[in-house]
């Protein structure tokens, strides 16, 4: 049953379920929360796998990226996150938070409404029927030391005052709203001195926190030369990091750094295919949930929009590692695919700021429905059939699936995607032209 709100008031037998009561067939989980998106990074996916003159790393990555951006505007920005948030609720996701730091016009300017491209995101979610943390981003440098950020980043820079007031206007505008939820991003150390962050994470008291931290070896290397830290150890000396917190990637990592996230609650991001993608790394999974720690999963760059790839991918780098299968099990006679997907629910929802990521009274009513009679889960149940969803095949087995109540795909097909995808293949022209 379910409460005004959105969220579940009671959980009943089918056999006492009221007659008018819509039903779903096939076996329910709780909605994924998708903890780590770049929405305007879905127009570039695929675009940068040519080798260019000199080695490809994420840094000339990031040149194709920058360079995609000098065309969009803010009617594009919405249909590249509309497109790509039809297609992460047709894959399992339930929410999204936005990492969302395309802020300024093409030329650096001020929109009329600074947070014009906040409320855009939104709008793209609320078409789209998925859940939104926006978190926007605070960008002021372009490495360690301040240094001055350069000209392609000119549509994401702030200053502690205009990046406050427009946080400002975003909790106003939506503090009623059961499907949005506001927080803030200072994009990562090397974007972001330390006497910025200090202010902005004293003024920002509530609500969730994400950084980028400990991607690169490279960031690791000059984190070391600036503050005589490792990232994640500086973080953890000079913040109060809590639960509120996602630390996303924290690739590089040493095992002090593994158990002081652990200990303080943080969510750790992991986004298995943008780091494969990208070459950052592996994170060390096995050990971090030895600590207890907790994470969840992001699509981030998109250039693959899937829970089950993601948390299959996590447990393949553990096996490549270790030489061992279900790496990440915890324990004799366990599910692989049921403690992945745990994780992906529950550390999600908290890096989103939402009660949701469980099929239980007060939660969020967000839930995926299985396609129990598919081929590739024929003849499973419980365990096994999340064992199979998540590393068996390629082809989609999500049937329905329910945000707050309401149904936003059903048998497998969202009601509005024929017409989204018309205008994002519109706007992907217009943009490569």
């Amino acid at each position: 049953m379910l409460a005004p709100d959105g969220r579940i008031a009671s959980l009943v037998s089918d056999s006492v379920c009221p007659p008018h009561a819509e039903r779903l067939a096939g076996a329910a989980i709780a909605g994924i929360p998708n903890l780590h998106s770049h929405a305007h990074q879905r127009a570039i996916a695929g675009l940068a796998e040519h080798s260019g003159d000199r080695p490809d790393t994420f840094w000339t990555w990031r040149e194709v990226m920058y360079r995609a951006l000098d065309r969009m505007d803010p009617d594009d920005f919405e249909v590249v996150a509309t497109q790509l948030y039809v297609e992460m609720a047709k894959a399992g996701f339930t929410a999204v938070a936005e990492f969302h730091y395309l802020h300024h016009d093409r030329d650096g300017r001020h929109y009329s409404d600074p947070a014009e491209l906040g409320h855009r995101a939104i709008a793209a979610a609320r078409t789209a029927g998925v859940a939104i943390t926006l978190l926007p981003v605070l960008y002021a440098s372009s490495g360690f030391g301040g240094t001055a950020p350069t000209f392609s980043q000119r549509r994401f820079i702030h200053d502690a005052l205009s990046f406050s007031e427009m946080i400002a206007s975003l909790r106003s505008a939506y503090r009623l709203a059961a499907d949005v939820r506001i927080g803030i991003a200072p994009h990562s150390l090397r974007a972001v001195p330390p006497d910025l962050l200090a202010e902005v994470a004293s003024v920002h008291d509530s609500g969730p926190i994400h950084i980028h931290v400990a991607e690169r070896k490279e960031e690791v290397e000059e984190c070391l030369v600036h503050t005589g830290c490792r990232p994640v150890e500086w973080l953890l000396e000079n913040h109060d990091v809590d639960s509120r917190w996602c630390l996303v990637h924290a690739t590089h990592v040493t095992p002090a750094e593994i158990a002081g996230m652990a200990q303080r609650g943080v969510i750790v991001g992991l986004c298995p295919t943008t780091e494969g993608n990208l070459g950052d790394g592996t994170f060390p999974a096995e050990y971090f949930l030895a600590c207890r720690g907790r994470f969840g999963i992001g699509s981030d760059s998109h250039i693959s929009v899937n829970p089950v790839e993601e948390l299959r991918w996590l447990e393949y780098a553990m096996r490549l590692a270790t030489g061992r299968r279900n790496v990440l099990a915890g324990g004799p006679h366990r599910s692989t695919g049921r403690r992945l997907l745990e994780h992906a629910q529950l550390g999600g929802a908290q890096a989103c700021g939402i009660t949701a990521g469980q099929l239980a009274v007060g939660h969020r009513a967000d839930l995926v429905v299985l396609d129990s009679e598919h081929p590739l889960l024929a003849a499973r149940s419980g365990d096994a059939l999340l064992d199979s969803w998540i590393f068996a095949g390629n082809t989609s087995v999500v049937r329905d699936v329910v945000v707050g109540g309401r149904v936003i795909v059903q048998s497998g097909h969202h009601a509005n995607e024929d017409a989204i995808a018309r205008r994002f293949k519109d706007t992907l022209r217009k943009l490569f032209a």
